[in-house]
């Protein structure tokens, strides 16, 4: 294999001579040797949108030669359709706030810009990585910018799946709607309820997540583009600092702005944490819908039994026949692992220092990694299972009759103290509660046919609280 020698402040480092990256790019990859992982491809992406905008607006505002922007733009134009991703090579987790990833980035540019040129790579002296590529910019600025624009581009396909999930959802409250059954409060018997209301329940705390996440990414709209290295604009002239948001928002199609306070923006992770918490609340709500379809259908024949999960696999290596709730089980898994980012995420932006945050590494990693794997739990949660469970009807029929939840409707009639010693009775005798009110009250039948209606008890009188909508 031929080789090339390279130099940096440090020393001289021996590299591949066809590899695009550099000096500085192969001692980070010896010095973050931790997870193994690149950054997100979506990441590098967006970084280098970032490159190609600054070398757009270098140009037009004559501080880079046509000559050298335009195959500045070229490389960057081939990186974003694909190209050259095995040659970033720094791990997802590093330190120096991201100066590795970002001179990667400057050095595969560099070189393979110095080719569409004519000249050969490690050369530097038609592109160089720092006085070309990297022109009016400072890691400190580049590097959250392309998190943020990472953002936007992988939360609204997670917010898609949620979409997804909330009119499954609705749907479901809309074909259980006339099934009644058995309310618990604390896993006891409490008032009867449709089944229907409970999917209709999900869907509204899963609109409430869609709201939120929506919310969030204007809290990733503003840019420190231009405040360079701690937010003062040193070596970024007024006219690189008024075109370059606009032109990454040309090349990205987004609607960024320039932050108002650079110093705030370059300094404080805010944003980021304020994404991760709702990403968390999130995997906190749809957590707790799988824990409660996993509730309601456990058994099949020694548990609650009211709604049907899909079978999807085997349950077991030695019971035959046992068949698990094995998405709703991943589901909450993920949600566990978000959790945990999150905290995570909250520590990195707590522990930055004066003008700087050096933990945006492990933050976009953990951050990305949120992002994704919830999409996947929602994707997989509408499609193998949420879509395909059924009711036993006549299972909640039979719950809601042996209990004696519709006792509390018996309070305004016959009072508290007399109501509960007719429900304990009942519990302890077997006896039905009708024939024991029937029995031991003034009621008519007439009257308690109407008291004791389950499908009366669901709703307040003349009002619906329920509104089947996506």
């Amino acid at each position: 294999m031929e080789m090339r020698i390279e130099a940096d402040s440090i020393g001289s480092m021996v590299i591949p001579a066809d590899a695009y990256y550099g000096v500085q790019s192969l001692r980070a990859k010896k010095n973050f040797n931790i997870t193994g992982r690149p950054m997100h491809p979506a990441f590098i992406r967006n970084l280098v949108k970032i490159k190609k905008a600054a070398a757009m607006t270098n140009q037009s505002i004559h501080m880079l030669e046509d000559k050298t922007a335009k195959a500045i733009i070229s490389a960057c134009d081939e990186i974003i359709n694909g190209k050259f991703m095995d040659q970033f090579i720094v791990d997802s987790i590093q330190g120096g706030a991201g100066t590795s990833v970002n001179m990667n980035a400057n050095e595969v540019i560099a070189n393979r810009a110095a080719e569409l040129l004519g000249g050969k790579k490690g050369e530097y002296c038609l592109v160089h990585p720092n006085d070309h590529v990297n022109m009016s910019q400072s890691t400190n600025d580049v590097i959250p910018s392309a998190g943020k624009l990472t953002i936007l581009e992988l939360l609204p396909q997670t917010i898609y799946e949620l979409r997804r999930l909330q009119v499954s959802l609705t749907q479901k409250a809309r074909e259980f709607d006339h099934i009644l059954k058995i309310g618990r409060t604390q896993l006891q018997d409490a008032v009867p309820m449709r089944l229907g209301q409970a999917f209709q329940a999900y869907a509204s705390v899963i609109a409430r997540d869609i709201d939120r996440m929506v919310k969030s990414q204007e809290g990733v709209l503003e840019l420190n583009m231009g405040g360079t290295a701690i937010g003062s604009g040193i070596n970024a002239g007024s006219a690189y600092f008024m075109q370059i948001v606009p032109n990454i928002n040309k090349i990205c199609k987004t609607s960024c702005r320039q932050s108002q306070d650079l110093f705030d923006a370059t300094q404080n992770l805010d944003g980021f944490v304020n994404v991760s918490g709702v990403l968390k609340t999130c995997a906190v709500n749809v957590s707790k819908l799988c824990n409660d379809l996993r509730l309601l259908s456990s058994g099949p024949k020694a548990g609650f039994a009211e709604i049907n999960l899909p079978a999807k696999q085997n349950g077991s290596s030695i019971m035959p026949g046992k068949v698990n709730p094995v998405i709703p089980e991943v589901v909450t898994q993920v949600a566990f692992h978000i959790i945990g980012n999150d905290m995570t995420i909250t520590l990195a932006a707590e522990a930055g220092q004066l003008e700087l945050n050096a933990f945006e590494p492990v933050l976009f990693y953990n951050l990305f990694e949120s992002i994704e794997t919830l999409k996947g739990a929602l994707s997989t949660l509408v499609d193998n299972c949420i879509e395909e469970i059924s009711a036993n009807e006549e299972r909640c029929q039979e719950l809601l009759e042996a209990s004696v939840g519709i006792a509390t409707a018996l309070c305004p009639v016959i009072g508290y103290q007399k109501s509960a010693e007719l429900a304990k009775k009942s519990l302890k005798t077997g006896v039905n509660l009708k024939k024991l009110v029937m029995k031991e009250t003034s009621l008519s039948n007439e009257q308690l046919k109407e008291i004791l209606n389950p499908a009366v008890m669901t709703q307040p009188a003349n009002y619906s609280n329920i509104i089947y909508s996506s």
